[in-house]
């Protein structure tokens, strides 16, 4: 296929466009919000019985989402040996953009008495946004030179956030002027958004669906028995990047530093409406500006990374992320958590372009198992997330104080930081590739 197609990267775009929705409502604004409100109450306090089992009740939200991660991590490697050997990795994005936005849609029935219900959803949803992610990562190398990989991936993050917005502020007229509609129940407007997000969700990736190879078969590659055992298949990649030894060692600060990141991604919204009592309609707004600040965000990255280079601008994020990570621990006014939100949404989008089009542009030139490749990626990044959650959740549990969970994040990104510097030794004769 030929790479840098106007038609083919803006159709692959949308596929951001419209899993993102997922990523702002459900994880990041109504769904957390939502869920925090219905799951407080006088008789119990934030304390939730989840099959006769009793956790507090945003530890037991990550912890879902920490498992559903977990199942990624597990069955992600599997599937993409046998999309590489197959062709067919539309096929497994179109699967999981189906039951991730059916899982949506089956939110709307998600209140306090059907609790399992609705953390069951949660999980399935989550399933269904890791797998497409993946699989329309591994497009990037094919559709994109690289020197063009760092645009086109920012690009995809720019649709996303313009398209979850979009639709976030059509959930916003519903939630905040539930009136204007006739709506009395006020559980109704969040559970509606949540089914608009499904609809939203399956109706624009048919826009990628329509114009994105199926892929290529490459069957002299990777033998029957392989795909059979998708494990080894990372263990090939495994084996391949260890001489190569940038990609290893960037690899690893990815590892460290997606621990923080995507923690505070998809804890954030519960700490705002939990510790700082922020309210629904603020914390919307906030995280509407984040989303906003995050399209700046993700293009002035690419712009430096051209600049000064890729791991420079990741030198500087993450120290950005280390001081925010301590300025959240003293956030205790509604407009220090905006400033704080400002500068977390310019990083945002930055970091998350920036850490995928790194990893595509230095991948060894004609390598066929593209999916593997970022199937390895994925896992590396969804492992970080499951051990990231879970030390979330367990520190607040533990401390009950949702502010310890955040110092501990801080850790994570100076691991990453000091694999980054080492990054700096190799960089010079990889920066030829690119």
């Amino acid at each position: 296929m030929e790479k840098n197609d106007k038609k083919v990267i803006r159709s692959w775009a949308f596929f951001d466009w419209a899993n993102s929705a997922y990523n702002l409502v459900i994880t990041s604004t109504i769904f957390p919000a939502y869920y925090t409100i219905i799951t407080t109450t006088e008789a119990h306090g934030d304390q939730v019985t989840f099959f006769g089992y009793q956790f507090t009740n945003t530890a037991l939200s990550n912890y879902a989402l920490s498992f559903a991660y977990l199942i990624m991590v597990l069955i992600l490697p599997i599937l993409s040996s046998i999309a590489d050997y197959r062709g067919n990795k539309k096929v497994f994005m179109q699967f999981f953009t189906y039951i991730g936005g059916l899982a949506c849609m089956g939110l709307y029935f998600f209140k306090l008495e059907t609790l399992e219900w609705g953390i069951i959803c949660f999980v399935v949803a989550a399933v269904g946004y890791i797998g497409g992610v993946l699989f329309n990562n591994s497009y990037l190398p094919e559709i994109a030179s690289p020197e063009q990989q760092d645009r086109v991936s920012a690009k995809g993050y720019a649709y996303g956030y313009i398209g979850s917005v979009i639709l976030q502020l059509i959930c916003f007229v519903f939630v905040l002027k539930p009136e204007l509609f006739g709506i009395t129940d006020l559980s109704f407007p969040p559970r509606l958004s949540f089914l608009l997000v499904g609809v939203w969700w399956i109706a624009f990736a048919q826009i990628p669906f329509r114009k994105l190879p199926a892929g290529s078969p490459n069957h002299s590659v990777i033998v029957k028995s392989r795909v059979k055992n998708g494990f080894q298949e990372l263990a090939k990649v495994w084996n391949q990047l260890k001489h190569i030894k940038f990609l290893k060692t960037y690899l690893l600060a990815f590892f460290f530093y997606s621990m923080g990141v995507q923690t505070i991604m998809l804890a954030a919204a519960g700490f705002g409406e939990k510790t700082l009592k922020l309210g629904t309609s603020k914390l919307i707004i906030t995280i509407l500006i984040i989303q906003l600040v995050a399209i700046a965000g993700a293009m002035l990255m690419s712009y430096f990374a051209k600049k000064i280079g890729n791991v420079n601008v990741l030198i500087l994020v993450v120290l950005i992320w280390i001081g925010a990570c301590f300025c959240a621990y003293y956030v205790y006014t509604e407009y220090q958590f905006y400033g704080l939100a400002a500068i977390v949404g310019l990083i945002m989008g930055g970091i998350q372009s920036l850490s995928r089009s790194t990893y595509s542009k230095f991948l060894p030139a004609d390598t066929p198992d593209t999916a593997s490749f970022f199937s390895f990626y994925d896992v590396t990044e969804k492992l970080a997330i499951v051990i990231g959650l879970f030390s979330f959740a367990y520190i607040e549990e533990a401390t009950g104080n949702m502010r310890n969970s955040i110092i501990a994040l801080a850790s994570f990104f100076v691991i990453g930081l000091v694999f980054l510097l080492l990054l700096k030794r190799v960089e010079p004769k990889v920066e030829k590739i690119s």
